[in-house]
């Protein structure tokens, strides 16, 4: 040890002297065979212990004596070393240099190291959003679900669970500007299109937990998205039976710009429900993201988005048919002419100033604004027959009625929301190091107005039934405003650096933040620790822990408590906490080859301790929380990902994961300990791509999914008064494309195709086993108040045609 110290301190002292000398400097650029910068390449003068290593973005600077020819080493973990030699070094000069792969030769087949993930963070490819069979419209989320620890149960929503979380425990960021969605949405089929544009897009990095002190006060996960910066005119129109999507790049001197148009109407997904209806549901996205150069080092980014969510629903009859074979039971609904009409308008700017100090320091100003209008409005009534009967349950077979009655609910509900954030953030590279820090300030101000109520019926006799007054079954009232301010900043670094057992990637720093609503201020230390060992490069591994909040947003605030008159009023609790959990994770990958193919095998174990939670029951996909901390939890669980080429040239992986998430809920003097609401059990999923035998045109990408049933209770119940479990979520979609124009010997290939990139012409078959999957329940109750739970079942099998073109 003492030598090694030694030889370390010798480097450091040689290292120092020669950049002091400082005659003859040699700077440059250390790419792979991709053409992507690599980092913590080792350029060593050989025979010396003169030295670098590269930065992030690949670059790297040392210092030789003037003199004779030199000799440069350049050597890293998973790449071949190059050696450049340079003649007569007498003046400053630029060596650029391209790595490659280590590789295996196998008679014709040349096998290349699969890229290293240190951090808790995972790389997506955004280019295979384009042909994924995805009845949301095309998102970067239907690929989201497929990892290790994500879990979705609504084909028509793009919220997700991670690792047990609830869906507002996710945050995801657009160029470093976190972006926020309409709350009011209750199902799926109200809620559009997410935020992100896939074909806009140029990077995607997720983490399902152990993420870095910049993000924000989450408790799950963290999806980040980085928008594209065009070299060349390009751009794409994609359409299709669930709408249609536009998008143009540019770029021309000092200016570029990529704009995005998309469009979606569900109504013929939505047929295939239950319910007998006219659907229009009609959702437009219109974004722009635009940089300009002001001046050298100095640049303006703005980056800009318009969504108009518009569902209209208006039901005729419902049958729905569930229960066993031993006991089926048929629900028929005949409703009375009412209608529903959602309207969710956001619009969201931002602005960014960047300046280039130097070629290791930048700096950034921000300013962004969001602004929602959320209107929730239905007057929907009918009445119901539930009727009992035999093995068959089909037609005239049913013979015994169950329940007669009828209902009526009414919502009017608004939402008004305006976010306004202003802030700095910065990073500078020092050698083996990269400082990033960040200051921000957030102003927030909405105003709610809620107003709905629900009356039921049964055998001429409104419910609930006390022989005596008339009273609705359930109602709600909110007239709510609140202003507050929200300060934040972290520090954190990154340090690299190697020794003889081999490569360390340390990540380390400190969030701060202080909510003026209830005066709170909070500190997350988070860290995490990469290593990939010299003796076996096709081993990674990772070790991250942190404290996570999540602080309270606007709805987490809300209390239910009742008048003098049994109303049920919605208060904002002042005294509210953040929720806090301390994460520790696990995990590794390992790289190897089997069949002659590229495979990386990674997993992850972790154990999550919360403290003060809110606990929190989920209607579809909307989070109904207590509105005050009153429970304690853990999660904890393994996840496993098998990654690869299954089939030359088309990555495919599965991914399976097990849990366990538990809450203890104090309240009332009462004790009680019930599953988390995201407690699925296990997770499986995978997405798979193929080519036709002897045709790679014809490509086919298949979508699984297969979840545990997580628990629910009754409307208006709450976890700790009993709960059900739903049946497991299963789904499979299959999409097929074949290639028109591009490549080689394409069908169109002639006159004005020559022009585009590619052309695909798709068929999607959506629930390709037509599974019946619940969302939710719709509960009717008798005379006698006992309550019915009927499945909510989603979407059945469908088709969808598409044709996309790329020039």
């Amino acid at each position: 040890m003492m030598i090694r110290a030694v030889a370390a301190l010798l480097f450091i002292f040689v290292s120092v002297t020669a950049l002091g000398q400082g005659r003859i400097k040699v700077t440059g650029n250390v790419r792979d065979g991709d053409g992507n910068p690599l980092e913590l390449v080792l350029v060593q003068v050989k025979n010396t212990l003169i030295g670098a290593m590269t930065d992030e973005k690949g670059a790297y600077s040392l210092s030789v004596a003037p003199g004779d020819s030199v000799t440069l080493i350049f050597s890293c973990l998973g790449y071949n070393k190059a050696e450049r030699i340079i003649p007569q070094a007498t003046r400053d000069m630029r060596l650029n240099v391209q790595m490659n792969y280590t590789a295996l030769q196998l008679g014709e087949v040349a096998v290349t190291a699969m890229r290293k993930q240190t951090s808790t963070l995972e790389s997506v490819d955004a280019d295979k959003i384009r042909l994924l069979p995805d009845p949301a419209g095309g998102s970067i989320e239907s690929l989201v679900v497929t990892f290790a620890g994500v879990t979705s149960s609504n084909e028509l929503s793009s919220q997700y669970s991670v690792r047990g979380g609830s869906y507002d425990e996710n945050i995801v960021y657009v160029n470093g500007l976190e972006v926020f969605r309409p709350l009011l949405i209750r199902s799926g089929q109200q809620e559009g299109l997410s935020f992100t544009n896939p074909d806009m897009t140029e990077s995607v990095n997720f983490s399902a937990g152990g993420f870095e002190a910049r993000y924000g006060d989450k408790m799950s996960s963290v999806l980040d998205i980085t928008y594209k910066k065009p070299e060349k005119l390009e751009g794409s129109v994609m359409l299709s039976l669930l709408g249609a999507n536009a998008y143009v790049g540019s770029s021309s001197g000092k200016f570029t710009q990529v704009t995005g148009l998309r469009y979606k109407t569900g109504s013929s997904l939505l047929s295939s429900m239950d319910t007998d209806a006219e659907y229009d549901p009609e959702f437009v996205d219109l974004q722009t993201y635009m940089t300009y150069e002001v001046a050298p080092k100095w640049e303006v980014n703005f980056l800009g988005n318009m969504a108009l969510n518009n569902y209209r629903f208006i039901p005729h009859s419902r049958e729905t048919a569930f229960g066993t074979t031993q006991n089926m039971k048929n629900l028929l609904v005949v409703f009375d002419g009412g209608h529903e009409r959602d309207r969710f308008e956001t619009f969201f700017g931002a602005l960014t100033l960047k300046h280039q100090l130097n070629e290791h320091t930048e700096l950034g100003l921000q300013a962004s604004a969001f602004t929602s209008k959320e209107e929730e409005g239905y007057d929907i009534g009918g009445e119901y027959l539930l009727r009992e009967g035999d093995d068959t349950g089909k037609g005239d077979d049913l013979s015994r009625e169950l329940l007669l009655g009828n209902y009526h609910e009414h919502a009017r509900n608004r939402l008004r929301s305006n976010i306004i954030n202003v802030g700095h953030y910065g990073f500078t590279r020092m050698r083996q190091h990269t400082l990033k820090w960040g200051v921000q300030a957030q102003m927030e101000k909405f105003t709610d107005r809620i107003n709905e109520w629900e009356k039921r019926d049964s055998a001429g006799y409104t419910l609930p039934h006390t022989g005596t007054d008339v009273s609705l079954i359930a109602n709600l009232y909110s007239n709510n405003k609140i202003e507050s301010t929200r300060l934040s900043a972290y520090l954190q670094d990154v340090f690299k650096f190697r020794i003889e057992q081999g490569m360390f990637t340390l990540t380390a720093g400190v969030r701060g933040s202080y909510w003026s609503y209830n005066k709170e201020m909070i500190f997350s230390p988070r860290a995490s620790l990469g290593f990939i060992p010299a003796l076996n490069q096709d081993l990674t591994f990772r070790l991250a822990t942190g404290l996570y909040y999540q602080t309270p947003f606007y709805k987490e605030l809300r209390v239910e408590t009742k008048d003098e008159f049994d109303n049920s009023i919605i208060n904002l609790n002042k005294e509210i906490k953040s929720q806090r959990s301390i994460h520790f994770i696990l995990g590794g990958d390992y790289a190897f080859r089997a069949l002659d193919r590229n495979f990386k095998f990674s997993a992850d174990a972790y154990y999550k301790k919360m403290d003060d939670l809110i606990p929190y029951t989920v209607d579809n996909v909307k989070v109904r929380y207590y509105g005050e901390n009153c429970a304690t939890g853990y999660a904890m669980g393994l996840d496993m990902k098998l990654f690869g080429e299954f089939v030359p040239g088309a990555d495919s992986w599965i991914s399976f994961s097990l849990m366990k998430a538990e809450q203890t809920i104090r309240r009332d003097n009462m004790e009680q300990t019930v599953p988390m609401p995201n407690d699925h059990g296990y997770n499986f999923s995978l997405f798979f791509q193929d080519y036709f035998p002897g045709n790679k045109r014809l490509k086919v990408n298949l979508k699984g999914v297969l979840s545990g049933g997580t628990p629910f209770t009754a409307p208006r119940q709450l976890y700790e008064n009993g709960y059900y479990t739903m049946p497991a979520y299963k789904r499979v979609d299959l999409g097929f494309s074949y290639q028109l124009a591009g490549g080689v010997d394409a069908i169109m290939d002639r006159g004005f195709f020559r022009n585009l990139k590619n052309v695909w012409l798709g068929v999607d078959v959506f629930n390709l086993f037509d599974m019946k999957n619940v969302s939710s329940y719709f509960w009717i109750t008798d005379v006698d108040n006992n309550s019915h739970a009927i499945p909510n079942y989603l979407t059945g099998r469908q088709l969808n045609v598409r044709i996309i073109a790329e020039f």
